[in-house]
């Protein structure tokens, strides 16, 4: 008699409270106003919904950058290798040109040879004697390590530092002097002092004299051979000079005239890389610097100064990468978002992943998957708004039926595009389960008053 007062109670109760528990659902038509086409996830519908334009977001370039020191340097006698890395993808190469250089007039340097011509007339023995004797009409002369060449019956002249018509100057003036015929003229036979080393992807590394002529990069590289790189791409020219590393993109060297005809300057070193990386470059840049430390001590800090360049450098890459790490942190970076409800494991928003697409799959299961207990597979929809403005109410709501367990292969290759909606219904028993949990409370107290009552 008890329980079936309580039962009469409960009925009276759930009829009086109207709707006790709303359930979310996917509906064809709502409120005669939102278009809502339902479709199933076939293998032929993936391949239409996969059709949408998208284009994930790209990491900034500067996680593609390396400014790396590389495992050492290689052997001083021997020029590094190319080396080229298809898994490198740099967005971009930065150029970076040398300031004009204007060396003025060629200066003889120690180690070049110059020649010295004076007219041969008669065949006495007095003619034959002195510089006439010594010089047999055209005689080269080095230029010593003071600076100095020494000439028969007027010593050692100073030459070094001075352009072609100071040295004439200076060597007349001596001639004078010592009451020897003046007439005569003075030419550089062999330029050794400076020099501009050229290595890398070229046909045959090579160092290059400085001359009266001055030498720009289309010589020097030449001189080497040619470029010999089949993916420009990739490729850049790099200049080290002075403490200072430059770098010009090889395409944009190809295109532009005025690149190609930079002036190169006394101890320059050029190297072509075939990749991204400055490695390559620095070990070649190093070796060249080892060289001439046994020529000049002071080449020492230029090697520092070559290390200071690419700990900036590397050190410039990490701030930036790390102050956009920080942004994404803090949510001041635009990102493409999937929203998850429903009866999953984690209602949330999951972040579309940098530069590829993610799946259905990939959403569901990086949240926790769908609870079997109260989640319904067999209404598992992915909702999609249209894009026309014209139609912009319209939405696709493309539905999984997971009671056959194969169809979840499709949602690893059902793609996501941004601000799909990804919606699991829940079990009828799940429904039913919470209108009772709602209700019970309210039962019991109405059937215990009925009762006291």
């Amino acid at each position: 008699m008890i329980r079936a007062l309580i039962v009469t109670v409960a009925l009276a109760g759930l009829s009086g409270c109207g709707i006790a528990y709303n359930s979310p659902s996917v509906n064809p038509v709502r409120d005669g106003e939102t278009k809502v086409r339902v479709v199933p996830i076939t293998p032929e519908s993936v391949l239409a919904a996969n059709r949408t334009a998208y284009r994930p977001k790209e990491l900034p370039a500067v996680f593609f950058q390396t400014a790396g020191y590389g495992s050492g340097m290689r052997g001083a006698g021997v020029l590094p290798e190319a080396v080229f890395d298809p898994t490198q993808k740099p967005s971009g190469l930065e150029t970076r040109v040398p300031p004009p250089a204007n060396p003025g007039p060629y200066r003889i340097g120690i180690g070049d040879v110059v020649l010295l011509a004076t007219p041969q007339v008669g065949s006495t023995v007095e003619q034959l004697t002195g510089l006439l004797a010594a010089s047999n009409a055209r005689q080269g002369y080095t230029v010593q390590d003071d600076g100095t060449i020494a000439i028969p019956n007027a010593g050692r002249v100073q030459v070094a530092g001075m352009t072609l018509e100071e040295a004439e100057a200076q060597l007349f003036q001596r001639l004078v002097e010592n009451q020897i015929d003046p007439t005569f003229s003075l030419e550089i036979a062999e330029f050794n002092s400076k020099k501009v080393s050229i290595g890398g992807a070229v046909a045959q590394p090579a160092v290059a004299p400085i001359t009266l002529t001055p030498l720009y990069l289309d010589a020097a590289l030449a001189a080497a051979g040619g470029i010999t790189v089949e993916d420009q791409d990739y490729a850049s020219v790099r200049l080290y000079r002075d403490g200072t590393l430059y770098q010009i993109p090889l395409r944009e060297l190809y295109s532009n005239t005025g690149l190609r005809r930079i002036q190169l300057i006394d101890g320059d070193s050029v190297f072509v890389d075939t990749e991204y990386e400055l490695n390559l470059a620095q070990s070649y840049f190093e070796q060249q610097i080892r060289i001439a430390e046994f020529e000049q001590e002071a080449r020492i800090a230029a090697l520092d100064e070559l290390e200071a360049e690419v700990s900036i450098r590397r050190g410039v890459l990490e701030e930036q990468r790390s102050n956009y790490q920080a942004r994404v942190e803090l949510d001041s970076i635009e990102r493409d978002y999937v929203y998850l409800s429903g009866e999953v494991d984690v209602q949330s928003r999951y972040p579309l992943p940098y530069g590829q697409t993610a799946s259905l799959a990939d959403a569901l299961y990086t949240n926790g998957g769908i609870p079997t207990e109260t989640g319904n597979v067999k209404e598992i929809y992915v909702l999609r708004g249209s894009s026309d403005p014209r139609d912009f109410s319209a939405v696709t709501a493309w539905q999984l039926d997971g009671r056959d367990a194969t169809n979840f292969l499709l949602a690893t290759r059902f793609e996501l595009r941004p601000n799909d909606v990804i919606f699991v219904a829940e079990q009828p028993v799940t429904r039913w389960g919470r209108v009772l949990t709602q209700i019970t409370p309210s039962l019991i107290s109405s059937g215990v008053n009925a009762v006291s009552n």
